[in-house]
C-alpha cells in the first residue's frame, strides 16, 4: 500500500480545534469526496480511501449536501427512459 504524506502546521490544528487524528481523518474524507465528485473514484473506492464503511460514507456525503448518485445528463436520460 502506498502512503501519502501532507505536511501541515500546528496552526491548522489550533484553527480547526480538532485533534491530530480527527483532522487527518477529515482531510482523508474530504479528499475521497472530491475524487468521487470528479469521477476519479467510485463510491466504494472513495469510502475505502477514507477508511469508512460505504453506508457511513454515503450518509456523511449526504450531510454535506454532496449527491451520492453521480450521473451525467445522458446517464440520467437513459435511466428515465428505461424506468
Amino acid at each position: 500500500m502506498q502512503v501519502l504524506s501532507i505536511p501541515y502546521s500546528d496552526d491548522l490544528l489550533v484553527s480547526t480545534g480538532k485533534s491530530k487524528e480527527a483532522l487527518e481523518q477529515e482531510l482523508r474524507f474530504l479528499l475521497a469526496v472530491k475524487l468521487f465528485e470528479l469521477r476519479r473514484l467510485s463510491l466504494g473506492k472513495a469510502a475505502q480511501l477514507c477508511g469508512m464503511p460505504k453506508l457511513n460514507f454515503m450518509d456523511e456525503m449526504g450531510r454535506m449536501g454532496v449527491p451520492v448518485i453521480n450521473l451525467d445528463d445522458d446517464q440520467i436520460r437513459d435511466e428515465l427512459q428505461n424506468a
